[in-house]
Parts: structure tokens; C-alpha cells; sequence
């Protein structure tokens, strides 16, 4: 295939490429501006589309982030690329602070808090859900009695919270990053189509010049 790797990377060079790309984080966020700056579309469109990437990054869709991306650019009128570009915007580095900030402000709206006593800790809490899920799943098929405790809890005190923790830091994240984006963009594309009419003015010069010669001669 014409896009298939040359060398296969193994599993564990997977995991640590998205950890932590080969040319650094700094690189990768050149790659994902040098392409965004350069879509065929209109500056307007594509900052919705960058709000829309920032903000799905704010909730709790963990592994569909780049759907609900696409979903919200297409509700806003965006542009779907770069909504899935600015996803990026989600990682290693920062989904610490974002699963924070929205769990907080949501433990805060919903006047709940998280009970680590009572239950479980955090990533226990994770641990519980994906092992009722695989059990349930296997009940379906034995006389093995389904238990939706482990997903009960995890719904209630981390994925209900963190999403509607999410919607206020996403919001403000995402609107900030549109109005940023945008001016930029538009001087970047004013600019690059400059250079372009620059371009063809001179081939156009160059031909005409040309043209007179051959007539002189």
C-alpha cells in the first residue's frame, strides 16, 4: 500500500511514540499548525473547527474524541479536519490538568464530591468499571448474574462529573483558542496568497519579456 510504513513499529514503540513523539511534542505541534494554516477552506470555518477539537477534548469520550470532534464541527459549521487536528490538543502532557479541572468543576456544580473512602480510589474506580463490563459481557452468554455495581459507581463519581465538569473549561479553552486562531490564520492566508499573486506576476513578467525577444528576433 502506498501510505503503509516501511518498518513496522512493534507495540511498545507505539505506546512510546504517543507518549512522546520521536521529534518532540514541540515538533508535532509545528506539523499540526503548518497543516491546519494550510486547509482549503475559509479562516472562519477553520477556527470553528479548532474550537470544536479543543472543546471535545474536554470530555469524558475517551478513544471517540475524533467523532464527537467531527459531530460538533459539523454543528457549528467547521471544518472537520481541523476539528480532528486540534484534539491534539488532548494529550499526554494535558490530560492530567483537563480530567482534573473539569472533575473539580464538576464535583463543584453537582455539590458532590469524590468518596475514596468509601469505595475506591480513582483508578480503582476505572479497574471496577472495565471488569463489570467484561463480566456482564460473559453473562450474557453463561448463567453468570450480571453486576452493575463497579459501572454504577464509576458513572456517578467520574464520568457523569467529568462531563458536565467539562462543558465551562471546554468552552472557555475552546473559545479562546478560536479567537486566538483566527486573526492568525487570515494573516496567514492573506499572506500566502500575496506571495502566490507575487508568483504569477513574475511568470506572467518573465513570459512577456520572453515574448518580446522572440519578436525582436
Amino acid at each position: 500500500m502506498v501510505f503503509r510504513r516501511r518498518d513496522r513499529r512493534s507495540f511498545l514503540r507505539t505506546i512510546a511514540d504517543f507518549l512522546y513523539p520521536r521529534g518532540g511534542w514541540l515538533r508535532a505541534f509545528h506539523y499540526v499548525k503548518h497543516r491546519v494554516r494550510r486547509l482549503p477552506d475559509t479562516p472562519e470555518r477553520i477556527a470553528r473547527g479548532i474550537f470544536a477539537g479543543v472543546f471535545t477534548t474536554f470530555t469524558p469520550f475517551y478513544g471517540l474524541h475524533f467523532i464527537v470532534a467531527a459531530i460538533i464541527a459539523r454543528c457549528v459549521r467547521g471544518n472537520i479536519f481541523a476539528a480532528l487536528m486540534a484534539t491534539f490538543f488532548g494529550n499526554p502532557l494535558t490530560y492530567v490538568p483537563i480530567g482534573v479541572i473539569s472533575l473539580k468543576t464538576g464535583y463543584w456544580l453537582l455539590g458532590t464530591r469524590f468518596d475514596e473512602v468509601k469505595h475506591r480510589s480513582f483508578l480503582g474506580k476505572f479497574v471496577d468499571a472495565g471488569a463489570d463490563l467484561k463480566s456482564n459481557f460473559f453473562a450474557l452468554f453463561t448463567e453468570r448474574t450480571a453486576d452493575w455495581t463497579g459501572l454504577n459507581i464509576f458513572y456517578h463519581e467520574v464520568f457523569f462529573p467529568y462531563m458536565i465538569g467539562g462543558l465551562i473549561p471546554g468552552l472557555i479553552a475552546g473559545a479562546v483558542c478560536y479567537y486566538f486562531s483566527l486573526p492568525l490564520i487570515r494573516a496567514y492566508k492573506n499572506r500566502r496568497k500575496g506571495a502566490i499573486k507575487k508568483k504569477f506576476a513574475a511568470i506572467r513578467e518573465k513570459a512577456a519579456k520572453a515574448d518580446l525577444t522572440r519578436k525582436a528576433d
